[in-house]
């Protein structure tokens, strides 16, 4: 392919097989653009890693040509990890809803970034034209307020990326999921390319209409007669208006708790997308007497994080609240895979304090904000691509996707399943697939990107199943005599006082290793410790430690 010949290539950088780290780059001869920038919160097995982030390398090899960041909406997993890239783009302008853009600014305030960047609002109906690439916005119904689904105008054709979506046929506010505009956008030939949300491909039927789970919370504060107590995601909007409403409605106080819930409030507030009730308390400090069946506390905890409100306040480390007997918690959001055990021993504790819990496989009290399969093949049929490409998913959700397309009418060779790192590239007539870019996630620990990789994580699940045996050894350097040792210290291996005997008995080993080493040679003498220590703990406990020898020479 010419370089300058007429393509469009989308790469993923993430998101593709995982949930999490949506990242695309593309590109064409004139320009590229970043579509979101999100991160991945760690799974069990990243021990210490506070979070992942996509590789950024292949964006910043064609920095040149980046005309801007585009977000579909501000949920973590789409704009997390823009302080880590944007200091390698200083001046980029980032386009996205007002609500979007805010909640970068206030990100990017908090690393020193918001500088360093152009804050560009979109809107829908408003085309933005960067380089040879001309994008639509399209409002979409999602568990956030404004996003947008995002279409875009290329030198070979028409693409579309819905983001993050479901179809709501009677939203509570705002225009929800117009598939007539989006009709509008695939014109009467269809688009040549359709990007589609998988999260939810196997759930059958359509997603729950947020005016049931309206319903519900009315039901909840009509019955219940102590304080509600309401957790939820600190980024739904939407959902944070209802509680509002029902609370001003049935005369109730409202009390947060969570710095996350705290600062998204204020924005909301400060842009004008909530109505405050006239008892709002942002702090829990200095709260007035009010009776319990007159409040209303809404916390941080949905996923049963130790740090969070909901966890201090049920364990009896919060300074200011506590669960009473009582209360009714209501756990207003989805349980996130990994999280299922934390959140079971937080509603067991409540329940051990008195209080009724409402969580959603109990009451609905929460509804997705990704299409559930019709409204999927809604989406498809809506847009009658030529090729098709499924986003936002495990493998599993993007090979049942990719089956959907093919029921709706697209051709088994256009219904692509990418990789990240895979570019598909569009041609005036047909398509290419192009060698895959190494794109391996990146691990952010405390202050270190990308120090943490397989090893220090293969080491860290052995200090953590197998625990650490230092040896120290002090030496004179010249006449090659023990001064001081050895010395075992065990972390994490055996208690000292039961395994003495154990530990004595390394002692000899070691001492015996340094009888037939030759003066001088500490290098030697530490591998043959650590080995034979290995291989003494292995064959005596079946446990295989770290061997950490410490040999000082004086």
């Amino acid at each position: 392919m010419a370089e300058h010949a007429p393509h469009f290539t989308i790469t993923p950088l993430g998101g593709l097989g995982e949930i999490g780290l949506n990242c695309q780059v593309w590109s064409t001869a004139d320009s590229t653009v970043l579509i979101d920038c999100g991160l991945m919160f760690p799974d069990d097995y990243h021990l210490g890693v506070d979070v992942v982030i996509p590789r950024f390398d292949h964006i910043l090899q064609q920095r040149d040509k980046v005309r801007g960041i585009i977000l579909t909406h501000g949920h973590e997993d789409h704009i997390g990890a823009l302080p880590w890239l944007v200091p390698h783009l200083r001046g980029i302008p980032i386009f996205g809803s007002r609500f979007t853009l805010a909640l970068v600014e206030h990100k990017l305030r908090e690393h020193g970034l918001a500088d360093r960047v152009e804050f560009v609002p979109v809107t829908p109906g408003t085309p933005l034209a960067l380089g040879d690439m001309t994008f639509h916005f399209l409002p979409v119904c999602h568990s956030i307020i404004e996003g947008y689904a995002v279409g875009v105008e290329t030198p070979v054709g028409r693409v579309l990326h819905t983001g993050d979506f479901k179809i709501d046929p009677h939203p509570l506010e705002g225009s929800g999921t117009d598939l007539d505009l989006f009709r509008s956008f695939a014109g009467d030939e269809g688009v040549r390319l359709l990007l589609s949300d998988s999260t939810n491909i196997e759930r059958e039927g359509h997603s729950l209409p947020e005016r049931e789970i309206l319903s519900s919370f009315r039901h909840i504060f009509t019955e219940a007669q102590g304080r509600i107590v309401i957790t939820l995601f600190s980024s739904h909007i939407q959902r944070i208006q209802e509680v509002f409403d029902l609370a001003a409605e049935f005369g109730r106080t409202v009390v947060v708790s969570g710095r996350s819930l705290m600062t998204n409030i204020e924005l909301a507030r400060e842009h004008g997308f909530l109505r405050v009730p006239p008892a709002l308390h942002m702090d829990a400090a200095g709260l007035p007497p009010v009776a319990d069946r007159d409040m209303v506390l809404l916390v941080t905890g949905s996923q049963g994080e130790p740090l969070s409100a909901l966890s201090r306040i049920t364990m009896g480390e919060h300074k200011h609240l506590t669960i009473h007997e009582g209360d009714t918690v209501v756990m207003s959001s989805r349980i996130i895979p990994g999280n299922a055990r934390a959140i079971t021993r937080l509603i067991n504790q409540i329940y051990r304090l008195g209080a009724e819990v409402y969580y959603d496989k109990f009451r609905a009290i929460h509804a997705s904000g990704h299409a559930h399969r019709d409204e999927l093949r809604a989406m498809i049929e809506t847009m009658r691509p030529q090729c098709f490409v499924p986003v936002h998913g495990e493998y599993r959700h993007l090979v049942k996707h990719a089956r959907l397309a093919q029921e709706c009418g697209v051709a088994p060779e256009r219904a692509f399943i990418l990789e990240n790192g895979a570019p598909l590239t569009l041609l005036p007539q047909g398509v290419r697939l192009g060698e895959r870019i190494h794109v391996e996630s990146i691990l952010v620990d405390g202050k270190g990107v990308g120090d943490v990789g397989h090893s220090v994580l293969k080491e860290r699940h052995i200090l953590g199943g197998e625990g650490m045996v230092i040896v120290v050894l002090v030496v004179d350097e010249v006449t090659w005599d023990v001064l001081h040792g050895p010395e075992m210290l065990s972390k994490g291996f055996v208690f000292e006082q039961h395994y003495n005997h154990v530990l004595e008995d390394a002692k000899c080993i070691v001492l015996d290793i340094f009888e037939n080493i030759p003066p001088g040679e500490t290098e030697r003498l530490q591998d043959r410790i650590r080995s034979a220590l290995r291989r003494f703990f292995r064959k005596v406990l079946e446990r295989d430690p770290i061997v950490v020898p410490v040999i000082t020479t004086i």
